[in-house]
């Protein structure tokens, strides 16, 4: 203990100073003579004494009990506790214990000054005291981005637990605070429970094992399920949590009439630090413009040539340093990639001629068919033998043959080892 002010002898100030402790409660008495009079003040020294538990920092998901006494108690007449938005906490008076107010299921929008407000008895009059407590929320926090619609693991606390909960907070614009329960697996009971949004949920596999207290998610998440997603496990009587910032990232097309428009979308804009496009052509500059949070575009001119196709990726890095990409391909129009050329088709003269030159050749065949036949050579296939007769036996009979008109030829079996006979058609030929 010591005098306030030094220079007391002078001032006449006699204000002591010391940091009490709990057994320095009680009554002081200050007296101080003046002029052969006594002046005597009798001064109640209660001392506060505030608990926070569990111990800073607050485990995410526990319960934070806040616990004021104050020695002796009959030096104050209410103690109430007030949460940092100012909003008066419901606290009840325990003996032996102090004032206690408990808020259950704690999240880091929980942190914050508390304050302890202890109406005292003095002078007839109720004196209000506050005191302030610093609370700190400890929920590790993964900060991290994915494209739409692609397997991202979420990761559970590693420990072997009993039972584990997903809860998931929308993302932006959201109230703090605003958590709903995703999915949920007693892996004791081997019960589950699950929600709308459990549909793009499911527990892990190897190298998780859920039903041996291993635990973690799997998602494809779109736009609308990014956001705050925090696993919690409890193992007996303790709880452990691990947060996990998820942006998710889209692109998409909208073509128009005079223009093409890539959009690039994303979701909990808070840890974003910078979106843009690229074109596969590094030295050609985009034009970008927003028209809504969370929305960076660029536009290309219709119709798409050579010069304009090619790869356009957005790339999103978050203020961790993380980078994740989108790519869309615009391709060339239609009639750019399926141009047809005179060259690639025979002109119709072409095919003209060819028909009277088929029509010969055709004629000639069956001429020297029949002139086969009528020098008694039978025209077959014999298996036995496998002999086969040659009906091209001169091909300059075939060239030097006039053209003819078109003609065909009909085949009917013999009826034995399936044989073909020629049906007596070459009259028609020859006419």
């Amino acid at each position: 203990m010591r005098l306030a002010d030094h220079n007391f002898q002078e001032t006449g100030v006699f204000s002591l100073f010391f940091l009490p402790k709990m057994e320095d409660s009680g009554f002081y008495s200050c007296m101080i003579k003046h002029q052969g009079k006594e002046i005597k003040k009798i001064i109640l020294l209660a001392i506060l004494t505030v608990t926070v538990v569990p111990a800073a920092p607050i485990p995410h998901h526990s319960t934070l009990r806040l616990i004021a006494s104050v020695n002796p108690d009959s030096a104050i007449s209410k103690i109430t506790w007030v949460s940092p938005d100012g909003v008066s906490m419901k606290s009840e008076r325990k003996p032996n214990t102090g004032t206690v107010a408990k808020l259950p299921q704690v999240f880091n929008n929980d942190n914050g000054t508390y304050v302890c407000m202890v109406r005292s008895w003095g002078n007839g009059n109720n004196t209000l005291f506050p005191f302030d407590v610093d609370v700190t929320v400890d929920a590790p926090l993964i900060s991290t981005a994915t494209k739409a619609q692609t397997s991202f693991t979420l990761t559970c606390p590693p420990v072997q637990g009993d039972y584990v909960l997903l809860h998931w907070m929308p993302p932006d614009p959201r109230k703090q605070g605003n958590f709903k329960l995703v999915y949920q697996y007693d892996r004791w009971r081997g019960s589950f429970l699950m929600s709308e949004q459990s549909k793009r949920v499911q527990l892990a596999g190897p190298p998780y094992n859920a039903e041996a207290g291993s635990f973690s998610f799997l998602l494809a998440p779109g736009l609308k399920e990014g956001g705050v997603y925090s696993c919690d496990v409890l193992l007996n009587d303790n709880a452990f949590s691990q947060r996990t910032q998820l942006s998710v990232l889209k692109v998409k097309t909208t073509q128009h009439a005079s223009k093409m428009e890539l959009v690039c979308l994303y979701s909990e804009r808070s840890q974003v630090q910078s979106v843009n496009w690229k074109y596969q052509n590094k030295s050609r500059q985009l034009k970008m413009s927003s028209n809504s949070p969370g929305s960076i575009s660029t536009t290309l001119p219709m119709p798409i040539t050579s010069e304009t196709a090619g790869n356009y990726t957005c790339t999103l890095q978050l203020k961790n340093g993380q980078i994740v990409w989108a790519t869309q391909a615009v391709r060339l129009a239609y009639e750019e990639h399926v141009r047809v050329t005179p060259s690639q088709l025979p002109s119709l003269s072409a095919l003209l001629l060819l028909v009277p030159l088929v029509a010969a050749a055709v004629c000639v065949l069956l001429w020297r068919q029949k002139h086969i036949s009528d020098r008694g050579i039978e025209q077959s296939l014999s298996v036995q033998s496998r002999e086969v007769e040659n009906i091209y036996e001169n091909p300059e009979d075939v060239r030097q043959a006039p053209p003819e008109g078109p003609v065909y030829m009909d085949l009917k079996p013999r009826g034995e080892d399936d044989v073909y006979k020629e049906l007596e058609r070459y009259e028609q030929c020859q006419s």
